[in-house]
């Protein structure tokens, strides 16, 4: 196991945190890893919030735009990984502020024709369960998306 200055894990740590946006939490977790001691990884915390290398509410919005535009997560799947990351809740309501509403729909529109013409099933019944299991798996709540799916599979 590799002993650390404080010195080399605050270089460590700022490639580190360089690299992608980093939650305080994975940064906590790797400093642990280091096995550095509760007064460095303080010093190395403060240094990285002083410099900008760390900010939780740029890590949020950059997640949340990343999952939904990418990855294509609803916003209970997007909640979820915040609270994984231990993102207060006020800071998960302005990241999700990220998410264009037209978007959103747009987005459930084309899991839904995307699905649709993947799974390619001539029961109407099984399919429309398919794909809401799909969504809701997703991360989208069944209210935002049953009018979208009723017109996409001709239910009245």
């Amino acid at each position: 196991m590799k002993i650390y200055s404080v010195d080399e894990a605050k270089k460590l740590l700022e490639h580190y945190c360089a690299y992608r946006e980093r939650s305080h939490f994975e940064v906590e977790n790797k400093l642990r890893e280091m096995r550095l001691i509760a007064e460095a990884r303080d010093v190395i915390l403060m240094h990285l919030l002083k410099k900008d290398f760390l900010n939780e509410e740029r890590f949020a919005r950059s997640y949340v735009r990343g999952k939904f535009r990418i990855k294509k997560w609803g916003r209970q799947k997007i909640i979820q990984g915040l609270k994984q990351h231990r993102i207060h809740q006020n800071l998960i309501r302005i990241a999700l502020s990220e998410i264009d509403s037209g978007e959103y729909y747009v987005a459930i529109s084309e899991l839904i024709q995307k699905k649709k013409r993947e799974y390619n099933i001539a029961d109407k019944f099984l399919l429309k369960q398919k794909i809401i299991r799909y969504l809701q798996q997703k991360g989208y709540k069944y209210g935002e998306f049953s009018d979208e799916i009723n017109l996409a599979l001709d239910f009245d």
